[in-house]
């Protein structure tokens, strides 16, 4: 992308020195070699693809037509206009107003603002200590808003999980990672006990300030929320939502979004059969073992200003610590930091919690994100070599930037993305993982629901 004269932030960065050591160039494509397993049962991936008999679809079958086509005239019947009907011609109903693939930030209503504050005050009441349990932790510091019907998680983002629910994964989680200690090769993602301490170590007027910004940045993205699991997952919008959100309105120009949509959920059949983004060139390993969250930010920020970023400045806007980088953060930053965030692109980035979307649903995102708003995806993974073959151990939390999708003509489908991950400059006794990936979707699927948070950023 262009580089915006706009932006506040210079380029201060020099190439990665770790970049192109690959000795296995990469074509920017999937590899026919790549195993096929670990694919989705019909029930796995909600039996939304069309059926195949003998190989051809359905809408290749003569019989099938056939039958299609006279539901259709008798469908329509009852609604064919009649000489004698004094109501002939205004029985259809009135064209809905189309909404926009995407929004920009809406207004924080009062009844938002009233929200925070109460989210606020229950933090307030908390006693908070670094010596705190788990449970106790997570009670006083993973505290949820409820914005026009949609559920915000303080330092998770935005899921349809109760706040109990939220809370417990949470604590337990943060269990968890206490008693595995050091086992697991770390790469740069928070694990829940290190995010719940860097909470419980800021004083009460820090944390207050933090977690205000983090829920009115939330209010301000309620409508993409809204638009994405209406599109994606069929979730009804309410009746007065273009009332209370007219940005999403795709004929108003306060959207400026991109084309728009009728409203119907996409299936994976409506995009084109692959598609990619980002310059393969534009890509840097992390530096440092646990800035995958840096080299994360810094590959997408690079891929908008087209100039190489610095990991080092990233680590220092984003928090990141030895311990980690959160998501929340990384959502931030791209949203201050690059003109992806713009309407006419992807708008406002949210953390979206996926545990309750089918495979064909994730998908979907993916695809909407690189072919309809042409913007790079924040994946968040587990490192685990069932997942991912070019591992030599399992690993943490990970980050990586999804840019593309393939859908083969035998029916598989492939997730192109940038990987920061090289275990070799680390240790120089395992083998390279190269930058840019051609890798099976639904593995990185599963990768990120097996995550405790099991969110992504888009």
């Amino acid at each position: 992308m262009p580089s915006d004269p706009t932006s506040p932030e210079k380029a201060d960065a020099t190439p990665d020195p770790g970049a192109g050591r690959n000795p296995h160039p990469s074509t920017d494509e999937p590899s026919a070699a790549e195993p096929t397993i670990d694919e989705p049962n019909a029930a796995e991936s909600n039996a939304a693809e069309p059926s195949t008999d003998g190989h051809r679809r359905w809408w290749r079958r003569p019989r099938t037509l056939t039958v299609a086509a006279l539901a259709v005239i008798l469908a329509a019947a009852p609604f064919v206009p009649r000489g004698d009907d004094e109501e002939a011609g205004r029985i259809a109903p009135a064209a809905q107003p189309a909404l926009a693939s995407t929004v920009g930030p809406g207004k924080v209503t009062a009844e938002m603002q009233a929200e925070i504050d109460a989210v606020l005050a229950e933090g307030q009441q908390a006693r908070v200590s670094g010596r705190s349990l788990p449970g106790q932790l997570a009670t006083n510091l993973v505290r949820c808003a409820l914005f026009e019907g949609q559920r915000y998680c303080l330092g998770n983002g935005w899921t349809t999980s109760t706040e109990a629910e939220v809370q417990a994964r949470m604590a337990a989680a943060a269990r968890v990672a206490a008693r595995s200690g050091s086992r697991r090769e770390r790469t740069g993602d928070l694990d829940a006990a290190a995010l719940l301490r860097r909470q419980a170590r800021l004083n009460p007027a820090q944390r207050a300030r933090k977690e205000r910004a983090e829920l009115t940045q939330a209010a301000r993205s309620v409508a993409k929320v809204w638009l994405l699991r209406h599109e994606l997952q069929g979730t009804p919008l309410p009746e007065d939502f273009l009332d209370l959100h007219p940005e999403a309105r795709a004929d108003t120009g306060g959207a400026g979004g991109t084309a728009a949509r009728a409203g119907a959920p996409n299936t994976p059949a409506t995009y084109p059969r692959a598609a990619k983004i980002l310059d393969k060139r534009q890509v840097a390993e992390q530096v440092q073992s646990y800035w995958c969250g840096p080299a994360t930010t810094a590959m997408i920020q690079w891929g908008w200003y087209g100039k190489p970023r610095s990991q080092a400045k990233m680590a220092s806007v984003l928090g990141t610590t030895s311990a980690g980088t959160a998501i929340t953060d990384i959502v931030r930053v791209v949203n201050r930091r690059s003109g992806w965030d713009r309407p006419t692109y992807a708008g406002k980035y949210v953390a979206l919690d996926i545990s309750d979307w089918s495979f064909n649903q994730w998908w979907n995102l993916i695809q909407r994100h690189v072919a309809d708003y042409k913007a790079p995806v924040v994946l968040h993974p587990v490192l685990l070599k069932r997942f991912y073959p070019y591992l030599d151990d399992d690993a943490s939390g990970h980050f990586q930037v999804g840019r593309g999708y393939h859908n083969t003509k035998n029916g598989l489908r492939f997730l192109g993305y940038f990987e920061p991950w090289n275990q070799q400059r680390f240790d120089r006794s395992e083998p390279f993982i190269a930058r840019v990936q051609w890798r099976r979707a639904y593995r990185s699927y599963r990768a990120n629901q097996a995550h405790f948070q099991h969110n992504i950023g888009v």
